[in-house]
């Protein structure tokens, strides 16, 4: 849902904003001390899926869609959730997902 601030902006909650990412909308990349992983793609969370011990996440990409599978663990630790800025990060064949730092 978007609603108007005062001066005219257009503001948009994150899981709204999860559901109409289109692919112009990409964060910017982050900038960390250091990383192993030279893949690193930015993204917005759509959707995340939790069963007892194994988790789903989606992370749209400009116009790629990426899933990332990880442990409940991991996706609870992170509190990830959908709207939220995330960085998919590709190593071999895996794809992690980090937070950006605020």
């Amino acid at each position: 849902m978007a609603v108007r601030s005062s001066g005219g902006q257009r503001l948009i909650d994150g899981p709204s904003l999860a559901r109409v990412a289109k692919p112009a909308r990409r964060p910017k990349p982050e900038v960390f001390k250091g990383q192993s992983a030279r893949n690193r793609i930015p993204g917005i969370i759509t959707r995340v899926i939790k069963d007892r011990v194994a988790a789903q996440v989606e992370i749209q990409a400009g116009p790629h869609r990426l899933v990332s599978l990880l442990t409940r663990e991991a996706v609870d630790e992170l509190d990830l959730k959908p709207g939220m800025p995330a960085v998919a990060v590709v190593k071999a064949t895996n794809l992690g997902v980090e937070l950006p730092r605020d």
